[in-house]
């Protein structure tokens, strides 16, 4: 029996016409939700679907793009309480978000990667995934307080 995957999984991903046994169909895909019989009407909406969400996925990258314009030579400055070069803690994901979030940038504190944890006093270089496909490269400054 052929069906639709709505849900991405072992089978394949979403939007995905696969063969399967028809008691797996009836019996856990269909009423779980996972996949649609495939049908004419269901295969004309699961086209509509698709192309739907490559519109909305052409509306974040340019967003993503727009942000990354604008992020593009901004250096993330923390202050932080610190003795002989050492940081009482560490810096994390959040910190970097809300310092952004001061310099008037609405970010994500999941979508910031860090290559290590941060427990000195330095320079470093980070980024923000904005979208699967943009990239954005950070400056991290950590000095301490005074």
């Amino acid at each position: 029996m052929q069906v639709i995957l709505l849900e991405p999984g072992r089978l394949g991903k979403t939007g995905d016409v696969v063969n399967v046994k028809p008691g797996y169909a009836r019996n856990w895909l269909i009423p779980q939700g996972l996949a649609l019989p495939a049908n004419s009407g269901n295969m004309k909406n699961l086209e509509a679907r698709i192309r739907a969400r490559q519109k909305i996925q052409a509306q974040e990258k340019a967003q993503a793009e727009d942000l990354s314009s604008r992020l593009s030579g901004v250096a993330v400055e923390l202050s932080v309480r610190a003795g002989e070069g050492k940081i009482y803690g560490a810096v994390t994901h959040s910190d970097v978000a809300a310092s952004l979030d001061r310099l008037g940038f609405d970010v994500d504190r999941r979508r910031i990667e860090m290559p290590k944890t941060v427990k000195e006093i330095g320079e470093y270089d980070i980024s923000y995934r904005a979208h699967p496909e943009v990239t954005i490269p950070l400056k991290l400054v950590v000095h301490a307080e005074k």
